[in-house]
């Protein structure tokens, strides 16, 4: 009854790479494993799509470019487009400034985000009634209509 709420999960975190609160890169940043940013990244970020890569971002980090990253654990500010073909989860304090493409999202209550969420499937999934939608015709509007009565 009361049992603690399970966190994420994405599993245990690896992290290869520190990027230190008082550290300021300058330059596209391209990394395999796990990435945490606590400091400020002026660039963009990327690591291979078909990798269990994740990038984590605290609250006081912030990346001012694109992220193309597997799986992103963001608390932090991005200043460009989010792309991550796996998992995005978004804590309160999150907060991106462009779109964020995703195949699955979670986002807690808090979480702002200024552009547009772009669900894409992964390859060989797809979308529930997606069959459905491109199988109803449009309907004819009623001069279409007359003139068919016509013919």
């Amino acid at each position: 009854m009361f049992k603690r709420k399970k966190q994420a999960t994405t599993g245990p975190t690896r992290i290869d790479t520190l990027v230190g609160a008082g550290t300021r890169i300058i330059g596209d940043v391209h990394f395999s494993g796990g990435l945490h940013v606590d400091g400020h990244v002026k660039g963009n970020v990327d690591a291979p799509p078909a990798s269990s890569s994740t990038l984590s971002v605290s609250d006081a980090g912030v990346i001012e470019g694109s992220v193309a990253v597997p799986n992103v654990v963001l608390n932090g500010v991005v200043k460009g487009d989010i792309m991550a073909n796996g998992r995005v989860e978004l804590g309160t304090n999150a907060r991106v400034s462009g779109n964020v493409y995703y195949g699955l999202i979670e986002m807690a209550m808090g979480a702002a985000i200024n552009g547009k969420l772009i669900h894409e499937p992964r390859k060989g999934e797809t979308i529930p009634g997606a069959a459905l939608v491109q199988a109803v015709p449009a309907p004819k509007s009623q001069a279409d209509k007359a003139a068919a009565k016509k013919v």
